[in-house]
């Protein structure tokens, strides 16, 4: 246990001393805020010295009379549809809309002439614009008063509550709830993936300079491994904890200097001007109040270790197998397809629906649950499937460490070699 300590010592203080670590320690979350405040900058520069551009408009209903749209002016043509072409194609106008004699109850013909391709967004505005006008001209028709419209009009919204069944109830958002599981799996799904392959790559390093076959004249293999894959995963939690902070404090300091509220000063200027906004805003504050932090930051920090240490060794055994990065990519596809499954399936359905068959059994497979469970988690797990996900987690850790340890044992000595499926095979199967 001792060799396996210095082993996790030797490896976090080598990454940690690095200067390419302490680069990519600061220099990621700068790089963030910098990417955001450019782009915020370039945006409100561009808003500033645009200028609107014109789309004419033949309306042969006599029905519109709209007004400007975001970007967009607005002009009647006064003609028909052919002498607005011609002379939309001899200027420098963006668009040409055609607005024809149209049925009421099905308004259909109408179209918009570019010279490039318009954005969603343009055609969106301004089927709104020509909708809102419809919806007036049927009103007219009809003889309907707006006024008992909008009186018709009832917004509602449902409380969520949870009932424990010692009566006890705890307010729930299903909107924060997303939001949790959604980054709580992407952190994890990047983090497996980069300091994974780091794993791989530092076994291949020690490899190729032959450094390894003095470390393990007075270690075994094993030790070395499960040192390694310790060693790297406190540098990433490491890291990890200096880039949330980081990011956090920096992003703010952008924001000021760019003359935007802070998010919670943007929250309360919402609460205060708009209406029915404060209820709402306080019922959000209470949900997130009610989160249990510790125990979200918990359940994210077991099963990113989990996550890690599981994929970890196959990362090291595929490491340990080959002589370059190139030669382990045929390798490296098979260990993370079960990754992209439960990657895809926390958007397909898991946080559509996390208490499902599917979400429930990806949350107990230790090769899915690290992000399986990140997106079920903040919707309320059964104890009893929690304790069963963290359990077969840990067994699959000691398992993929066992099959890693017996590749890994004679791949760390070959060089040169050949290797394949075959080849692993035989050396998971060879006997010490």
């Amino acid at each position: 246990m001792n060799k396996i300590f210095l082993i996790i010592q030797r490896e976090f203080l080598n990454r940690v001393q690095k200067k390419s670590f302490l680069i990519a320690t600061i220099l990621l979350p700068l790089i963030f805020p910098t990417i955001i405040a450019v782009m915020v900058y370039v945006a409100k520069q561009q808003e500033k010295g645009a200028k609107s551009e014109v789309i004419h408009f033949v309306d042969e209903s006599g029905l519109f009379n709209p007004d400007d749209i975001k970007r967009y002016e607005l002009r009647r043509f006064n003609g028909n549809i052919e002498d607005a072409k011609i002379a939309f194609s001899n200027s420098d106008d963006f668009g040409l809309l055609h607005i024809p004699k149209i049925n009421l109850s099905d308004p259909s013909g109408i179209a918009l002439y570019t010279k490039v391709n318009p954005s969603p967004n343009d055609i969106s505005d301004l089927e709104s614009k020509i909708e809102s006008q419809i919806k007036e001209a049927k009103m007219i028709k009809f003889n309907i008063d707006q006024r008992i419209l909008d009186s018709l009009k009832t917004d509602i919204s449902i409380r969520s509550i949870n009932l424990s069944e010692s009566g006890q109830e705890k307010s729930s958002d299903s909107n924060v709830l997303f939001g949790i599981g959604m980054i709580g799996g992407i952190l994890i799904y990047i983090f497996i993936f980069v300091y994974g392959a780091q794993i791989m790559q530092g076994v291949i390093e020690e490899k190729t300079s032959k450094v390894v076959e003095v470390i393990v004249s007075s270690v075994r293999p094993f030790q070395l491994m499960l040192g390694k894959i310790l060693g790297l995963a406190s540098v990433g939690l490491l890291q990890f904890l200096i880039w949330i902070v980081l990011i956090t404090s920096v992003s703010s300091l952008v924001l000021g200097y760019l003359g935007f509220d802070m998010p919670q000063q943007e929250m309360m200027n919402q609460m205060t001007t708009q209406p029915g906004y404060n209820s709402d805003f306080m019922d959000v504050m209470q949900t997130v109040n009610e989160i249990p932090v510790f125990y979200m930051v918990s359940i994210f920090i077991f099963y990113f270790l989990g996550g890690y240490l599981l994929y970890g060794a196959l990362f090291a055994a595929v490491g340990s197998a080959v002589d370059s990065p190139a030669e382990a990519q045929q390798f490296i596809f098979p260990i993370t397809i079960p990754m992209l499954i439960s990657y895809f399936a926390l958007f397909t359905f898991i946080l559509d629906n996390p208490h499902s068959s599917i979400s429930i059994w990806l949350s107990i497979i230790p090769f899915t649950s690290p992000i399986a469970m990140m997106g079920r988690i903040g919707f309320g797990v059964p104890p009893i499937q929690l304790i069963a996900s963290m359990l077969c987690l840990i067994g699959g850790f000691i398992f993929t460490t066992w099959v890693a340890s017996r590749i890994y044992r004679i791949g760390i000595l070959m060089h040169g070699s050949k290797v394949s499926y075959k080849v692993l095979f035989k050396w998971f199967m060879m006997k010490s």
